[in-house]
């Protein structure tokens, strides 16, 4: 008895993005500005907020 898969290996489709140390600084400074939230500042950016919050 033989078994094959008909699922194609997994490739992930998404290719992760890098950013530079100098977005990063700018990021983590805006998110410190009075009144400013995680949140906002990194949908204001495109990026996730809990990426914001492990680069704080």
């Amino acid at each position: 008895m033989e078994l094959r898969c008909s699922v194609p290996a997994y490739k992930n489709p998404k290719k992760t993005r890098q950013y530079s140390n100098e977005f990063k600084s700018k990021a983590v400074k805006l998110s410190h500005l009075k009144g400013a939230s995680v949140k906002g500042v990194a949908e204001s950016l495109g990026i996730h907020p809990f990426m914001l919050s492990r680069w704080r």
